[in-house]
């Protein structure tokens, strides 16, 4: 593994280059080329994800859960709308809700592979810390439910010592929990504080957009009503729409249909040659607006992508 500029600062003492976070980010790499194998594909391990990729990707989009995203070697690169974010060595991407992100890897090679841990965010956690934790005067977060932060000594260090438990499944059973939680700690008393505790909060706007994308999702074959969604997580047309898109960067039936598309496309890796059927399957009635809507998201005709990504081999978990 080579060499990472440190680009990590103390939250106390101002910008600083760790000698240790070099160790750290020089062990997690090591232990999730291992992990991961010669692959090159992710790979879960009791709810933790270890990454890596020998060359640069072309923009993939998914729906990505809540989680935490560690890069430890390389730059991806992740738009939300709007909005784009690029994250490379030591660095935290936090998604906080179910967002459609598309990604890409920018920067990887077979000697230099882009490599990465991610974890699970648990809202029970967040939740059970915040009461143990008493109240703390942290200003609201506003902004999207994505963000990139440098990743501080304390985090790093408590990631590497999961990852350490990822190759023993009896010291993980038992230590792992604690290790868990500990990460969730210091995300609540880190850089993106303000937007750990909402998804903890059951009365924050986080938590009602999250709501809504769970009533969309289980309806995501059907006609819907943006008045019903907004009776059901108890709010007005208006206020939801607004939160909604500040933290989804799109409107509720904008979400819906990605998250369509996307069920499509990985539908048609298994029937390429079933176009009509899959988009009747997702929701669309008419297999012309389906294609349409399809080809502008990823640019290409239903059929060609499936046959494309099937060519290529890259298949979204």
């Amino acid at each position: 593994m080579r060499a990472i500029k440190c680009t990590i600062r103390s939250p106390l003492l101002g910008p600083m280059c760790f000698t240790r976070t070099m160790d750290q980010l020089g062990e997690l790499g090591r232990r999730i080329e291992s992990l991961a194998g010669g692959n090159m594909r992710p790979r879960w391990i009791d709810g933790v994800l270890v990454f890596a990729a020998g060359r640069v990707t072309e923009p993939t989009i998914s729906v990505t859960e809540p989680m935490l995203t560690l890069v430890v070697q390389g730059v991806k690169q992740t738009m939300l709308g709007d909005h784009v974010f690029e994250h490379g060595p030591g660095q935290v991407a936090v998604v906080t809700v179910d967002l459609p992100l598309t990604g890409r890897i920018v920067r990887a090679s077979a000697t230099e592979p882009f490599l990465a841990l991610g974890l699970r965010l648990e809202p029970t956690t967040i939740a059970q810390l915040l009461v143990d934790g008493g109240p703390t005067a942290i200003r609201p977060h506003d902004g999207p439910g994505l963000a990139v932060s440098d990743a501080d000594d304390r985090l790093l260090d408590a990631l590497v010592r999961l990852a350490r438990l990822l190759d023993s499944p009896r010291d993980r059973q038992v230590l792992a929990p604690g290790v868990r939680r500990e990460i969730h700690w210091w995300l609540l008393n880190g850089p993106q504080a303000a937007m750990i505790r909402q998804a903890g909060s059951a009365d924050s706007r986080l938590a009602l957009v999250a709501r809504a994308i769970a009533w969309i999702k289980e309806r995501s074959d059907r006609v819907i009503r943006i008045a019903d969604l907004a009776e059901d997580v108890g709010t007005s047309v208006s206020s939801l729409n607004r939160h909604f898109r500040a933290v989804t960067a799109m409107s509720p039936l904008q979400y819906q249909k990605q998250i369509r598309l996307q069920k499509a496309r990985l539908a048609l890796l298994a029937a390429p040659h079933d176009v009509a059927a899959v988009g009747y399957a997702v929701g669309y009635d008419n297999p012309s607006q389906f294609s349409r809507e399809y080809r502008r998201m990823y640019g290409a005709p239903p059929g060609r992508d499936a046959v494309r990504l099937q060519t290529m081999a890259i298949v979204q978990e």
